[in-house]
């Protein structure tokens, strides 16, 4: 009996075993997994070598009679037994032979073997993916290391990496609880241990898992890659994947025969991508989805419209012709960038969706973020907290996927509270170049997908000439997405059959890759005829599928020759009912008076200098803030944070949700807001004072963003783009740091509703001013917006009726630098009460936040009155205009500056300052009743910006142009520069002191030639 007391010894001293259940006399064992849920127990002193004699007895007679494990153990021992030995004998002589033939080392190379065959399932598991055949080619691995894992059987011989040889291929094995290939099978030989793993990790699908941290999500996961027959399908769904696979192919077919020297960046290699993204919104749909917004690159977009979308067949390739006449006002895209809103019925589930595919610009991954924001706009407005209705889809190039940084900010975003959209379907079209770049160029990590690990997304390779697998894995995503509510990325491997575009030649830099392609067989045809030899379809029924959807895109090219008018507002992604008339245009165009009665004024005022909620601690500094409020209501006076709080109380008031987004915006950069309030005893006790100022009102959300501009910027942008009955703000920590977000501002924000018809009413805070803080923290860069703005510099606007809002109306964007509160409070309101929306730009103050002159009365804000396009001066200097010798004009904090230099030179009576509030579309209207005012004056434009920064090269030409070019108007401010502002603090004032004194010298332009 040695080799059972050493067996029994082994065990005790690696306490690998623990008590697993009862049986009439017995006792019986079950190996403890890595993975177990349930903690060892210390092994029963009883473990003896009569207690195995005993299993052994019991295991002879039937091995069902004991637990799998010693089962397992007694079929290892027989196997490695002498010959002759394993013959029927009884008992006690068989295990007297035992005694002879199996020592101690023998028996612990037992569970040493159980543990290595773990290990070796766990590798496949983590690696697996490396030597999966995911190259449609066959001339590259997927990954651009080329890595075979040492610990992956890929010949005999590395069976000795884990202590085993091939002598062990036929021994049975406990399988652990971390493993599915066995079934309803608890053990299975080496053999085919090895062989199912191969099936589920190294065949056509690659899955990258292991490193989530959490285990139910790991089982999952591996239940459903692992469980033998996992990825059978019905023959009437690998119908509909061949029908789905007919239109994805014919279409690019027919686009190539019509139009063979258009650029039209077709889908060719890749052409599974539309039924996976039909199975993925199939099985998202039963789910219960409703909606769907897609955000995807030029590549295979006209497929995706045509067969996923479905826009009419006639609308896309009426797209085509040169002729053809643009019926909308702007400019217009290139068909491949347009995007579609569609609502049908899911024929697959009977149920109705809605599909939006959003338009982007050739900025590759710029779209991301502002699918997530329509995204969780939409879920929003629905109530669908957990993302059950409502669900995202992007598609990605390998090569931007990987080198993008959008990318990453946005899968920041993904679990953040007030940004998740409750998981994104991600699916790669992985061509294995970029242009003309190789991968090995492309990126440093091993796939294009790795920047998915940093939140825990599944990442499932998949070879793309394998239709069945990527339908497996897309409703595997499907089904993540849905159980668990986070992103999950497919990788679908494929190439790309022509060049970057169809005009392109792929044969200069990637020649052997190119050759093969051209002697690549179409997906299509493997398909057809694998259904075709499997009897699941006929070589007539095949044909017959190609000949009707042939014959469908034939019908629909004649009849878009019909079409002679393009109308953009066709391929509307964001449509917003009710808001426009049917034609698309405003329903008035004018706006009612902006300000409030004097009771709601009050009634939000008090509400901003209270805590609304009973035993709650606040800070003893925001208990002070809260105090200056409430004496500022008493006064009837609104600093700068109370103006915005009665703008945005009034709002929800109406039924308006207002969603402020940004860095530190809670508080405030300059802590001024103070818009959330924390308990300072409760840990994460905070309260929102604003969500409790009316019965019914609409909710308020502010939240403090990821450390991200790009990311967040277009995240707002998309949030806007889903209902106008909202104002959305996004606030820079300071406005130079937009510039890190530049490609939204320049690619949506300001030609967007010139390239797609879409209005969006997106606000902007840029907080701007030159107050000494260096060259990093001074200019929002008004000079870019004011460049961007479309209005025309040498002619002076003709309207009938409201010259205010047809001039909102023309302009692509409106940039307004507000010297009161109250124009602050105005403009807020009136982005919302206009009766269409554009983007707003707002310079916000930083030292004006606390400067006591900045303040405004409750008579500035109260009923019948508006937003100030301009503030002429309303000093001495008003009242007798033909003594005024200067009219100063000049925007923003400079105004003060000015106002306190004029007073102690007295020159009230000589010198007029004007504000220019509203600097774009600039109030011609108005400007031009000012300089008639003071016909006699000089006039001058005075910024505190640099001269080639700011605002000068935007109003100069304006300005001659209401002067009708017969005189000047003079530039006073700091000399041009490179950087926006010094460094240095005394350069600053020495800079200030020298243009203030210009200002006021009256005879500093005398003798100049204009």
């Amino acid at each position: 009996m040695s080799q059972f007391r050493s067996l029994a010894g082994v065990l005790r001293g690696s306490g690998l075993w623990m008590l697993s259940r009862n049986r009439p006399g017995r006792q019986a064992f079950n190996p403890c997994r890595g993975c177990s849920s349930g903690a060892a127990q210390p092994l029963p002193s009883a473990l003896s070598s009569s207690y195995v004699e005993e299993m052994y007895y019991a295991w002879l007679e039937d091995p069902k009679n004991v637990h799998k494990s010693w089962d397992a153990y007694f079929r290892n021992a027989q196997a490695i037994s002498p010959a002759g030995e394993v013959e029927e004998r009884r008992p006690s002589t068989l295990l007297q032979g035992r005694a002879l033939s199996q020592t101690p080392a023998m028996s612990q190379k037992v569970v040493e073997d159980h543990l290595a065959v773990h290990n070796l399932i766990r590798a496949y598991q983590i690696r697996g993916h490396h030597v999966a055949q995911l190259d449609p080619l066959g001339i590259l691995t997927a990954d651009v290391d080329s890595f075979v894992p040492s610990d992956l059987i890929t010949t005999i011989d590395k069976l000795g990496f884990y202590g085993l040889d091939e002598s062990d291929l036929n021994k049975t094995f406990q399988l652990p609880s971390t493993t599915f290939i066995g079934g309803q099978e608890t053990t299975l030989p080496l053999r085919e241990i090895i062989h199912r793993l191969e099936t589920s990790y190294c065949g056509h699908i690659g899955v990258e898992f292991m490193f989530i941290n959490n285990v139910e999500q790991c089982q999952w996961i591996r239940q459903k890659f692992e469980s033998p027959g996992i990825m059978k399908f019905t023959d009437r769904e690998k119908r509909t994947l061949l029908a789905r696979l007919v239109r994805s192919t014919r279409f690019e077919d027919f686009l190539a025969r019509k139009w063979s020297s258009e650029k039209r960046f077709g889908l060719e290699g890749c052409e599974v991508l539309i039924p996976a993204l039909k199975m993925i919104i199939d099985k998202s749909s039963a789910a219960g989805i409703e909606s769907v917004i897609m955000g995807m690159p030029h590549r295979g977009r006209l497929n995706v419209l045509a067969n996923v979308v479905r826009k009419d067949l006639d609308q896309i390739f009426c797209q085509f012709d040169p002729k053809l006449e643009a019926a909308d006002e702007g400019s217009g895209d290139v068909k491949y960038h347009l995007g579609m809103y569609h609502e049908r019925i899911n024929r697959e589930t009977d149920k109705d969706i809605t599909l939006s595919l959003m338009a982007n610009p050739s900025h590759l991954e710029a779209v991301d973020p502002v699918v997530q924001g329509k995204t969780k706009a939409e879920q929003f407005y629905r109530g669908d907290t957990e993302g059950k209705k409502v669900m995202s889809i992007l598609i990605h190039g390998d090569a931007a996927f990987a080198g993008q940084g959008v990318v990453y900010e946005t899968f920041h975003l993904s679990e953040l509270p007030s940004y998740t959209t409750q998981g994104t379907i991600h699916v790669v079209v992985n061509n294995q170049i970029g242009f003309t770049t190789d991968p090995r160029m492309a990126r440093s990590s091993p796939y294009p997908t790795d920047v998915a690990r940093v939140v825990n997304a599944p990442i499932f390779h998949v070879n793309a000439d394998d239709p069945e697998a990527v339908m497996h894995v897309c409703r595997v995503a499907a089904e993540w997405r849905s159980t668990f509510n986070k992103d999950v990325v497919i990788d679908l491997v494929c190439y790309r059959r022509f060049g970057h575009n169809e005009m392109d030649e792929p044969m200069f830099t990637q020649p052997l890759m190119y050759k093969q392609i051209r002697k690549q067989e179409h997906v299509l045809k493997k398909y057809a005829d694998k259904l075709i030899s499997e009897g699941v379809v006929t070589l007539q029924e095949f044909e017959e599928e190609v000949a009707k959807y042939d014959k469908i895109c034939e019908e629909a090219y004649t009849s878009s020759k019909d079409e002679k008018i393009l109308h953009i507002r066709h391929w509307l992604d964001s449509p917003w009912p009710n808001f426009f008339t049917v034609e698309g245009e405003p329903k008035c165009m004018s706006y009612p008076p902006t300000g409030l009665p004097e009771e709601d004024l009050k009634h939000i005022g008090e509400t901003a200098s209270s805590v609304p909620l009973q035993d709650f601690s606040i800070h003893s500094g925001v208990s002070r803030i809260l105090r200056g409020r409430a004496d500022m209501v008493s006064k009837r006076t609104v600093d700068w944070a109370l103006g915005e709080y009665m703008a945005f109380g009034s709002l929800l008031k109406d039924g308006i949700h207002v969603r402020l987004s940004g860095q530190d915006v809670e508080r405030g950069t300059f802590s001024h807001r103070h818009h959330v309030l924390h308990d300072q005893e409760v840990d994460k006790r905070f309260c929102v004072p604003m969500n409790h100022l009316w019965p019914n009102q609409a909710p308020y959300t502010v939240c403090n963003s990821s450390l991200s501009e790009y990311g967040v910027l277009g995240f707002e942008l998309g949030f806007a783009m889903a209902s106008p009955n909202a104002l959305v703000c996004w606030e820079a920590q300071f406005g130079d740091f937009h510039n890190t977000a530049q490609c939204i501002i320049d690619q949506f924000i300001s030609p967007g509703q010139a390239k797609w018809v879409r209005n969006n009413g997106i606000v902007l805070l840029l907080p701007h001013g030159m107050e000494g803080m260096g060259p990093e923290h001074s200019s929002a860069r008004p000079e870019r917006f004011l460049q961007m703005s479309k209005d025309d510099p040498d002619r002076y606007p003709e309207f009938t009726g409201d010259f205010e809002v047809q001039q909102l109306y023309d302009c692509n964007w409106i940039v307004v630098n507000c010297s009161t509160p109250a124009n602050y409070f105005h403009v807020l309101r009136r982005q919302i009460l206009l009766p269409f929306r554009k983007p707003l730009i707002i310079f916000t103050p930083k030292s004006l936040l606390r400067l006591p002159e900045a303040r405004s009365s409750f008579d500035e804000m109260t009923t019948e009155t508006k937003f100030r396009r301009i503030i002429p001066d309303e000093g001495p200097a008003s009242k007798n205009p033909d003594k005024v010798k200067r009219v100063i004009f000049c925007t923003g904090k400079v105004y003060y500056e000015l106002a306190k230099e004029r007073k102690q030179l007295k020159l009230e009576e000589t010198v007029a300052i004007v504000r220019l509030e509203q600097i774009s579309p600039f109030p011609f209207d108005l400007i031009k009743a000012e300089v008639e005012m003071y016909a006699n004056a000089e006039l001058i434009w005075c910024q505190e910006e640099h001269k080639n920064m700011g605002y000068y090269d935007y109003v100069r030409p304006r300005f001659l142009t209401v002067l009708s070019n017969k005189k000047p108007i003079w530039y006073v401010g700091r000399d041009p520069a490179a950087a926006p502002a010094t460094g240095n603090k005394f350069t600053h004032l020495a800079e200030l002191k020298r243009f203030m004194d210009t200002a006021f010298d009256l005879n500093a332009f005398e003798g100049r030639s204009f």
